[in-house]
């Protein structure tokens, strides 16, 4: 099991200092912070063939759940799943220099430390036919059967409509609970 350490608690702030993320934010946002975990998999590539990793309990409930969709002729594509504090910082920096405001941005994609997808447990689907990491996925029929199925399988929804952390609606976002 991963620990949040003083050094890593450090290491996310010197981050946040860096990326000019607001001192507030960490007391602010919410979201808890997230260690990186000490065990990750390899899962199969994602939708666009890049490697992906989970914890092996969250890669072995992705499999079922994905296998459970597929029985019912529900397709579910990963798109996402772990991402390094290094990882994180690169997008935000790239969403930087393409003109985007912090605060805005903040709504958008959780800072270093405080994204799911830290933990190795969250993972960003979508399905044939709609984009990835859009609000068209809401439309879905993937969407309707995860919203009925993915609890069973032990995923929840992070980020619904109005949710309590400030971040915009995200129906592709799912992380699995332990």
């Amino acid at each position: 099991m991963s620990v949040i350490t003083t050094e890593y608690k450090e290491r996310i702030s010197q981050l946040h200092r860096e990326l000019g993320i607001p001192a507030d934010y960490q007391s602010n946002c919410g979201l808890p912070l997230y260690p990186e975990p000490l065990d990750l998999e390899d899962t199969e590539p994602d939708y666009y063939q890049r490697p992906q990793q989970l914890t092996p309990e969250a890669h072995q409930a992705w499999l079922a759940m994905k296998q459970a969709a597929a029985e019912e002729k529900i397709v579910l594509h990963l798109i996402s799943a772990y991402r390094s504090v290094e990882y994180q910082c690169a997008l935000i920096k790239q969403h930087l220099q393409a003109g985007r405001d912090m605060d805005e941005l903040l709504t958008k994609v959780a800072a270093p430390g405080h994204s799911e997808h830290h933990s190795g447990r969250a993972i960003d689907i979508s399905t044939d036919g709609c984009a990835a990491l859009e609000l068209e996925f809401a439309e879905t029929k993937a969407y309707t059967w995860l919203c009925s199925h993915a609890a069973e399988f032990g995923f929840v929804l992070s980020f619904p409509a109005n949710n309590p952390f400030g971040i915009s609606y995200e129906p592709w976002h799912w992380c699995y609970q332990v």
